[in-house]
């Protein structure tokens, strides 16, 4: 293997620590000397493989290629299912957290970690272009033990200007489809990809979301909710990575942490393509269905 395409692959694993949330493996310095070591250590290799006719594969303790958990890395980063679960159609698009890192808290101990968490938002300067624009953060509301989390992609005016999610008239589309499935709005948590408004409501950038996928999953590790629904392509982006569109990963359950993830059309996009109405709603009925809704 190359260097640079060492370097490469190096980038792409540090990519999908950072989306676990294992921050401490930044980006940023993916072609620093010191984070390939690290990234090393993790994987267990102790040298670089080199491309060459007598090739030599220097495997961990456990007797596994390093190339492969490297090559099942790219494929995930490039949205293909890698892994399945038979009978509950459950697949990951890139190497999931596995189960939830944090034991199940009470309600005073998630309310504290959110105390914490929320004055780290507060005080985030990562994105200099929208910290200046935003009137607040939105964090997100609903109960502390949730079984459905519901997730969009970033605040808009109305929600930048109340601090509460999915208050403008894609949220309240959103609670219809809520109240058609036989839950209550307060019954789901909701939340957003971003945690502060992008100016002029534009689409989050993917650096955006990368930013604030720290914070993502550090609540939804708090809440450990059953079941995740990613509202549109950026919520896709921050849990599941990869380049597919909503079409073609909407209709089966995905897995994030100890999560069921459901991908669907963003409550905005419905109110200017009337006809995909229908296809959110079989989404929901499979979710219902697992609920015991139906």
């Amino acid at each position: 293997m190359s260097v640079e395409a060492l370097l490469d692959a190096c980038q792409q694993v540090l990519m999908n620590y950072r989306r676990c949330g294992l921050m401490r493996y930044s980006l940023t310095t993916a072609k620093d000397s010191a984070a390939i070591r690290q990234m090393c250590e993790r994987l267990q290799v102790n040298t670089v493989c080199e491309d060459s006719p007598g090739e030599k594969v220097h495997r961990n303790e456990l007797g596994a290629d390093p190339s492969n958990s490297i090559r099942a890395i790219q494929s995930s980063v490039d949205g293909q299912v890698v892994q399945s679960s038979q009978g509950n159609q459950i697949v990951s698009v890139m190497p999931s957290p596995g189960q939830w890192t944090l034991p199940v808290l009470g309600d005073v101990q998630r309310q504290e970690r959110f105390v914490g968490l929320k004055q780290e938002i507060q005080n985030c300067r990562a994105c200099s272009h929208i910290v200046p624009y935003r009137q607040q953060i939105v964090f997100g509301e609903g109960p502390l033990a949730p079984t459905v989390c519901f997730m969009g992609e970033a605040p808009g005016a109305d929600e930048d200007r109340t601090g509460r999610p999915f208050v403008g008239k894609a949220g309240q589309l959103l609670t219809k489809i809520i109240e058609a499935m036989k839950l209550k709005r307060d019954e789901v948590f909701i939340l957003n990809a971003l945690k502060c408004r992008p100016p002029q409501n534009r689409t989050p950038v993917q650096e955006e979301i990368d930013h604030c996928h720290h914070f993502v999953a550090t609540q939804l590790n708090v809440l450990q909710p059953k079941y995740i629904v990613c509202l549109g392509a950026v919520a896709v982006r921050s849990l599941l990575g990869g380049s597919q569109s909503i079409g073609q990963l909407r209709g089966r359950f995905y897995d994030y942490g100890g999560a069921k993830v459901l991908v669907t059309y963003h409550p905005s996009y419905l109110l200017r393509n009337e006809s995909a109405k229908k296809l959110v709603w079989a989404d929901m009925q499979i979710l219902m269905r697992e609920l015991g809704l139906n």
